[in-house]
């Protein structure tokens, strides 16, 4: 059938259309049906039709999420999931004490994040927290702040409302997803069932990839119980009559058709490659060059120095064989044990004006180096650490380092020595800086004997405590000044053996903290928990 259409041309008008507009008719009605058929592709996927066309749903299979989950974390050498136990994730516990994972309901969520922090920071794998939806995450935020700024790999696990119900009032439903963005390297709501085991896997390599950090997975309360379960949540009682109804019940039936598709086809859980950045060849032989050359150099050591893949023993090794004078902070308290000849406690502004090479590694220039003001001018300085921000934080105002690397602080160190093999610093610099601490643990004990009138000296408590201390004791600090001055005073005897808040500065970390060091080192006698309280200082033996 022919349609006559009118179409205006300069000689007037024609019943017929040219060639010209008959071409571009055609185009403009080949790119409407293009983009309808992409459209409805596009919906399909949406839906998971064109999934659900190669992955069935097993609906009589008794499975449920939550032991996907589990079979991840145990390939991952999880041995510990903390809690504060709750409906949204009750599958995800049961499933992990059923596989041998240890479960340790807390008092409060904020403590079940402490405990899996001090995990993660003594035993070289992510830290686990599951914790229920809305106020259970939001009672986990100063946690988890706390472990972003520590650079602790942690993995939080939060419930949530079922997938069709987040956004219209479901119990304890809140955008968890965009609380958690600032605080978290990795932030993924799961969907479907079958997205449970590549999800927590990526998200447990890139907590420890580059600089660790915490990382969150969200658990609508659908996709972690059994299908018989969730099926009798999705049947409508009084479904709308006529097509409406149709459609309503159609739609209902394929999400949940959707939801457990392909839920139960073997996948992998086996742990990603975790990437961490190194410092390249070049950049070591001009650091070798530097150290070579120095005749007072000085070693800032940070947390970082702690972390994997280099074990602490053989960094201890390495810088035993430099002997370099070290400032240790931040975890790396107690590398080098208790009375290293080579371990400076004390002086280390004076220290630093007269040093011709400070080494930062893992060491930040925030406020516990006065921002970089510390650091002589006339000094070469070696900046090393894996995250870039941190390596030249206010590197424009107050300091600039000679050679700024971006890498693992541990590996770094492990090169150098080897590089130096032979090499060591002057003898007479390290004695001259130790003279100096001697005489400032003097003059500290001077005043720890000093009477006072009303309260506890709390420099006599520390010195007390490190004293009577066993030699396997880990230190867990908690407090503001009363931290700094055991920072001092007390002396772990060996690496891993020092636990503190890091930059964040938070007090309340004590409880978990000691929880999680008890199950890491069940072997150590006791742990101190230093807390500092108004008008008192109080020490607890664990």
């Amino acid at each position: 059938m022919w349609i006559l259409y009118c179409v205006h041309t300069n000689k007037g008008f024609s019943p017929l259309p040219s060639m010209e507009s008959a071409g571009v008719l055609g185009t403009v009605l080949g790119c409407s049906a293009g983009l309808a058929v992409c459209g409805v592709v596009f919906a399909a996927y949406k839906l998971g039709l064109l999934y659900q066309l190669f992955h069935k749903a097993e609906t009589k299979s008794p499975r449920h999420g939550g032991e996907s989950v589990a079979e991840v974390l145990r390939a991952h050498g999880v041995k510990y999931v903390f809690t504060l136990v709750g409906g949204h994730i009750s599958p995800i516990l049961v499933a992990c004490e059923k596989l041998g994972i240890r479960i340790v309901d807390t008092r409060h969520e904020a403590t079940a994040v402490f405990a899996a922090d001090a995990v993660a920071r003594l035993s070289g794998t992510v830290g686990v927290a599951a914790v229920t939806a809305g106020p259970g995450l939001t009672n986990t935020v100063t946690a988890v702040k706390n472990a972003q700024m520590a650079e602790s790999p942690l993995l939080l696990i939060g419930g949530a409302a079922g997938t069709l119900l987040q956004g219209r009032g479901a119990l304890q439903d809140i955008d968890q997803m965009s609380l958690f963005k600032p605080l978290c390297k990795f932030c993924a709501s799961i969907r479907t069932v079958r997205e449970i085991v590549p999800t927590v896997r990526e998200a447990l390599a890139i907590a420890q990839s580059g600089t660790p950090g915490p990382v969150f997975i969200e658990f609508p309360i659908d996709t972690l119980y059994p299908y018989h379960v969730v099926s009798k949540e999705f049947a409508v009682k009084n479904p709308p009559k006529g097509l409406m109804g149709k459609i309503v019940s159609w739609y209902l039936n394929n999400h949940l058709m959707n939801l457990f598709a392909g839920a139960w086809e073997t996948r992998d859980v086996s742990p990603l490659q975790v990437d961490i950045p190194q410092a390249t060849d070049d950049q070591v032989q001009r650091c070798i060059e530097l150290v070579s050359r120095a005749k007072k150099p000085v070693i800032l050591l940070g947390s970082q120095a702690t972390l994997p893949p280099t074990p602490v023993d053989d960094i201890r090794k390495a810088l035993e064989d430099l002997g370099i004078p070290c400032f240790l902070g931040g975890m790396s308290r107690g590398m080098l044990g208790k009375d290293s000849p080579i371990h400076i406690r004390q002086n280390r502004r004076d220290a630093l004006k007269e040093a011709d090479l400070v080494l930062l590694a893992g060491t930040v220039c925030d406020f516990r180096l006065s921002y970089g003001r510390v650091l002589s001018r006339r000094s070469k300085i070696i900046a090393v650490n894996r995250d870039k921000t941190q390596l030249l934080k206010n590197s424009d105002m107050f300091w600039k380092p000679t050679i700024a690397i971006q890498g693992d602080a541990g590996s770094f160190l492990l090169r150098l020595s080897k590089g130096l093999k032979g090499h060591r610093c002057p003898e007479e610099w390290p004695q001259s800086l130790k003279a100096g601490d001697v005489t400032k643990e003097n003059a500290n004990r001077a005043k720890a004997d000093e009477r006072t009138e009303h309260h506890l000296n709390p420099l006599k408590v520390l010195h007390c405590v490190d004293e009577l201390m066993a030699e396997d004791s880990i230190i867990v600090a908690d407090g503001g000044d009363f931290v700094g001055s055991a920072a001092y005073i007390m002396k772990p005897r060996g690496p891993l053996r020092w636990l503190d808040p890091g930059a964040f500065g938070t007090l309340g970390v004590g409880g978990g903290f000691a929880l999680g060091a008890k199950l890491c080192r069940p072997e150590s006698e006791f742990t101190f928990i230093l807390c500092s309280l108004p008008h008192s200082s109080r020490w607890l033996r664990w």
